[in-house]
């Protein structure tokens, strides 16, 4: 296969998968301020599609990828790069979380909450869109390279990081919307909080894509699992507990496992 003939379906991909934080925005501008719950539904669906397609789909496609180099160290290689995927993201966690404080979302008009000011509601959006943009980066560039590897499996990440960027985009466009009454504020901003994945794919092109061999990939791949994986468990399923029903995200995890593996069945 021919690297360099894929780059601009690698690049299209990568584009469309920043661009659905803008569908978050959209969403916002539906959801009632005082209920919440219906995000519930999606994020758990977000968490099945993430867990899922990094435990079943990335991690092997990454050991495929190093067997034929690397036929006796090839599972060290994809367990190094997942744990240091994980290791990424606890690092951006800790020193750039992304996490919104949800009382302030589901009780907007509580005295107590609203006694912080809007001006923190506010502030609170625009930190998150910076902390997403951070975490957008890297995905943007692992999505690039994946699909350059393999354009089926560079499309079900692209899913999974788009079904990813919806909440992001709410997370982003909730407590702006909530803060100034504004929707073309929150609209804004949480498509640009996307832009940074495009720009992702940009740098993998100029420096990857030429100077790192491609067999590397199978171990960047690996590393994008454990992102998706450390996403997944630190922020999407906690926050599906706080936004509503814990079964309702039950049923939202379920119905994402399903929905991707039918997917990638049909892809397939």
């Amino acid at each position: 296969m021919n690297i360099d003939n894929n780059f601009g379906i690698a690049f299209s991909l990568t584009m469309l998968a920043g661009l659905t934080t803008a569908v978050g925005g959209v969403i916002a501008f539906v959801t009632k301020k005082d209920n919440l719950k219906a995000l519930s539904l999606g994020l758990g669906f977000s968490a099945g599609v993430m867990i899922f397609i990094s435990l079943v789909d990335i991690i092997p496609g990454a050991e495929n990828l190093l067997k034929m180099n690397f036929p006796n160290n090839y599972q060290w290689l994809v367990f190094g790069g997942f744990l240091a995927g994980l290791l990424l993201s606890v690092l951006i966690d800790y020193f750039l979380p992304d996490h919104v404080d949800t009382e302030e979302l589901l009780h907007p008009d509580d005295p107590e909450a609203y006694s912080h000011s809007h001006y923190k509601l506010q502030r609170a959006g625009f930190l998150t869109a910076i902390a997403i943009c951070v975490h957008n980066f890297p995905e943007g560039m692992a999505t690039f390279l994946t699909t350059t590897q393999n354009i089926t499996l560079g499309i079900s990440v692209a899913f999974a990081i788009a079904i990813h960027n919806i909440p992001e985009g709410i997370a982003v466009a909730l407590p702006i919307y909530h803060a100034t009454g504004k929707k073309r504020y929150a609209m804004l901003y949480a498509a640009l909080s996307g832009i940074t994945e495009p720009i992702g794919a940009l740098v993998g092109m100029m420096i990857f894509g030429f100077f790192v061999p491609n067999i590397l990939v199978g171990v960047l791949m690996a590393g994008v699992a454990g992102i998706m994986t450390y996403i997944s468990f630190d922020t999407l399923l906690p926050l599906a507990k706080e936004y509503g029903n814990w079964h309702l995200s039950i049923v939202g995890i379920m119905s994402g496992i399903l929905f991707i593996w039918l997917s990638l069945i049909l892809l397939g």
